[in-house]
């Protein structure tokens, strides 16, 4: 199915079904969202910025929440 065949699927929704849906798909992007932030600090994306703010906190430059 094309993106523009489920725009047209999902534009012939009533509305209790669209808000169904759009229950849904909030949730399915939430959930790829925190998948991809999972990965990305598997694979050490984030370890310089993590490392900078230690050093930070270190150094009395900021404080903990």
């Amino acid at each position: 199915m094309s993106v523009e065949q489920l725009e047209q699927e999902v534009s012939k929704l009533e509305r209790d079904q669209f808000a169904r849906f759009s229950a849904w798909f909030e949730q399915f992007r939430a959930d790829a969202w925190d998948k991809q932030i999972a990965c990305d600090a598997e694979d050490g994306k984030f370890d310089a910025v993590f490392a900078e703010i230690d050093g930070e906190l270190q150094r009395g430059e900021i404080r903990p929440l």
